[in-house]
């Protein structure tokens, strides 16, 4: 409100002559006015929750929570690990796993894994998973109730993912599951943000 007085106290001293003149003179004023305290409410947001607006109550709004998903992101590693805590190989084909995991504000998601290796080794069988469906964001938590499925006995139910960020990656961890005919393994799928939409 400091701003506000200032500018309108600024503009009181410059108003000179009569009628119009000054009737314009104040307008402009209470415009600039308005101008300066809606630069001073986007900086104090920005202050109270960097990344983040918040209401009244200094809470996050659902969609300023929603919006730190919201992208098309790029898997860039995943990580297994069994039950009794030791390191698998990793899905996916390591480092040639392949990913996209599309967010988008309207609470709509899509997610596409594969093992990306040109060719398997003897045995091997291609790891590939994709699902879509409505999404939920809690900043700490992503639910997708999923309407399609590469593995149909997902259709109907909720993924859950715990959510993390390391920097500018977002880090997915499932729940403790087993994965076709493997034992339960929890496992981590690191992403990075490749566009905003």
């Amino acid at each position: 409100m400091r701003v506000v007085s200032e500018v309108l106290e600024r503009c009181s001293a410059k108003i000179g002559g009569h009628g119009m003149n000054r009737r314009k003179t104040l307008l402009a004023g209470v415009a600039a006015a308005a101008g300066s305290l809606a630069a001073w409410a986007v900086r104090v947001a920005a202050q109270t929750a960097p990344g983040m607006g918040s209401d009244t109550k200094g809470a996050s709004t659902m969609s300023d929570v929603k919006s730190g998903v919201v992208g098309t992101w790029r898997l860039v590693r995943a990580t297994a690990i069994a039950a009794d805590g030791k390191v698998l190989p990793a899905p996916y084909g390591g480092e040639k796993g392949m990913g996209r995991v599309i967010l988008n504000a309207d609470g709509r998601m899509m997610a596409v894994l594969c093992d990306g290796r040109p060719t398997l080794p003897p045995g091997a069988v291609r790891e590939y998973s994709s699902y879509c469906g409505n999404y939920t964001f809690d900043g700490k938590t992503l639910i997708t109730r999923v309407d399609a499925a590469s593995e149909p006995s997902r259709i109907g139910s909720e993924q859950v993912r715990d959510v993390r960020f390391e920097g500018k990656l977002m880090v997915l961890r499932p729940p403790l599951r087993a994965y076709g005919d493997k034992p339960a393994e929890q496992r981590e799928l690191t992403w990075e943000k490749i566009a905003d939409v």
